[in-house]
């Protein structure tokens, strides 16, 4: 070993001993009181400056375990309702829905220390990740999807019914969506490199809001049916007639259950301290589960059952790729690539890192590209697609802490969370309509973030009018799913014309997609134009900001006039 090896070797082993054996390594100056003081209603409190943990800096290893126990609590909720929810549609058994919780919870601490740890590829000016603290989970597109495309398999007889026509675990239907995305993952990758400029240019805001908009509302349905009792009710009796505590489908109980999830969300947000605010959706699920408990509602049969302990491939899928669902899960990797180029810019804004130049673009480059890498990783592990998470921007502002630390320490929680397979047992046996509450302002804010996304454009003329068509589909197609089921009536041997025709069908179902094609081909077909009203607009924001000044507001008119009158 050489003698400047050596010397960086002892450097290191001293910052660890360092870190582990004093007080300013373990617990450092920081006021964890902050943390966990709630706001009592009628008194002020004193503000309070904390320190900020930037990338790479020195951050005590209990306030790392905390922030990173708090990240993983955050994204929680998210990263465990896609495989409760499609785990349900395709009607898989419930060691099975308990191992792909699991699994969606290793999954998601592996995959996401990719996206912490940036690698740099040889050789090449290409990175895999984006070095901040970004962490990914299920991405809530592929429900969307998988609603369509199992009950289609049913339809065919691709998936198995009995002989009253009740629908059979599908597993290889389950197998069939991961393999299509597995192979659909490639088109983010190959994405990943082309310039940030261009990217922007063909999935401006104005197509990919809507997109996520109705994602969102297209999940608001599903949530909402479980609030009030669940959609798979056995004769109107929900979850059934042997369930411990069994009611009619949207009974005042139920009601009552998913409101209380709902108002503790609120609670937190306005009183709640920092940790609780950033962890409100799981602190309401809580608060949900202790009355559900109380009240007789849960099943214990699940939990009691449930395997100590597990990991990924203790259960696998037979992989094969479903035609239909190509074109749709292709939309669903675009919708992903430009969720994660915003959630990346998100990220590094809180971090107080630069948000322009090669660094930047960087970053945007290594982030799609291990946002591809992981959703194909993630099929060949079991699960669906995965995404970059934006509600973990909220806890880096509200602690101030974007070290890459608390986000390997994010990871941790989230795998031994993920083996210890009694947790997931238990979010398994979670009642509907507490679930239910939790999930509907889940999915709602997913369809604000598609508010916010439209809300940064300036929305000329012509861009509401490429709004409006993208919509008018989108919203079609989400509200009426049947819209497009009678279009084509073939019903011959020719396997290969049935499945592409069940492919457009699929497609012009599937609201968002439809929406964003649409938005895509009218964004690059109908060019940008500056009508005269929004000429005297913006002359006339700079006249009524600078009418109380006329000689300091000289120069700003002049140049407003003269680029009115270039445009």
């Amino acid at each position: 070993m050489s003698e400047t090896a050596g010397s960086k070797f002892q450097g290191l082993g001293k910052k660890i001993i360092h870190k582990f054996t004093t007080k300013d390594g373990l617990l450092g100056d920081y006021d964890y009181a902050y943390l966990f003081t709630p706001k009592i209603p009628f008194m002020k409190g004193e503000a309070k400056i904390q320190p900020f943990f930037s990338l790479d800096s020195h951050m005590p290893v209990i306030l790392a375990l905390i922030l990173g126990l708090q990240h993983a609590l955050s994204m929680l909720a998210g990263v465990v309702t896609p495989p409760l929810i499609i785990s349900g549609v395709a009607n898989l058994p419930e060691d099975v829905s308990q191992y792909l919780v699991s699994s969606a919870l290793i999954i998601s601490g592996i995959l996401s220390s990719i996206q912490i740890t940036r690698f740099h590829i040889y050789k090449t000016p290409y990175y895999v990740g984006t070095g901040l603290l970004s962490v990914v989970g299920t991405s809530f597109a592929t429900i969307t999807i998988v609603s369509k495309a199992i009950p289609m398999m049913y339809a065919n007889g691709e998936c198995p019914v009995d002989a009253e026509g009740n629908s059979l675990p599908c597993p290889d239907g389950y197998g069939a969506i991961l393999g299509t995305a597995i192979v659909c993952s490639l088109l983010e990758i190959a994405l990943s490199f082309m310039p940030a400029k261009i990217l922007q240019k063909v999935f401006p805001p104005i197509v990919t809001g809507p997109v996520v908009l109705l994602i969102g509302l297209s999940l608001i349905e599903s949530g909402f049916k479980n609030w009030i009792g669940g959609s798979s009710c056995v004769d109107s009796i929900c979850p059934s007639e042997s369930a411990p505590h069994p009611l009619p489908y949207g009974s005042a109980e139920f009601v009552g259950l998913g409101f209380l999830v709902y108002v503790t969300i609120i609670i937190c947000e306005k009183w709640g301290s920092p940790i609780m605010r950033s962890c409100a959706v799981i602190c309401g699920l809580l608060v949900g589960c202790i009355v559900a408990a109380a009240c007789n509602y849960f099943d214990r049969s699940g939990i009691d059952a449930a395997p100590v302990a597990t990991f990924i491939w203790v259960h696998t899928f037979k992989l094969t790729i479903y035609g239909p669902a190509v074109l749709p899960m292709l939309a669903v990797f675009i919708v992903l690539m430009m969720e994660a180029i915003g959630d990346i810019t998100a990220t590094s804004d809180v971090s107080r890192l630069e948000v322009e130049g090669k660094l930047y673009e960087s970053r945007i480059q290594g982030g799609v590209l291990a946002d591809g890498l992981n959703g194909m990783l993630a099929g060949l592990m079991t699960m669906t697609p995965v995404s970059t998470f934006a509600q973990n921007n909220g806890v880096i502002s509200i602690t101030k802490c974007a070290n890459r630390t608390a986000g390997y320490c994010c990871c941790f929680f989230l795998i031994v969370m993920g083996i210890f397979s009694k947790f997931a047992a238990a979010l398994v046996a979670i009642p509907k309509a507490v679930l239910g509450g939790m999930t509907t302002f889940l999915f709602t804010s997913v369809a604000v973030s598609g508010f916010c996304i439209i809300a940064t454009c300036p929305l000329s003329r012509r861009d509401r009018f490429v709004l409006t068509c993208s919509l008018a589909l989108g919203f079609g197609a989400t509200l009426v799913d049947t819209w497009f089921s009678g279009v084509f009536t073939y019903s011959g041997d020719n396997r290969g014309l049935s499945g592409f025709l069940d492919a457009i069908q699929l497609l012009c179902e599937t609201g968002y997609a439809i929406s964003g094609i649409v938005g895509v081909v009218l964004n690059l077909f109908i060019p940008q134009e500056i009508d005269d009203s929004d000429h005297i607009s913006e002359l006339e924001f700079v006249l009524s900001h600078n009418s109380s000044s006329p000689t300091d507001s000289a120069g700003p008119v002049e140049e407003t006039k003269k680029s009115v009158e270039e445009k």
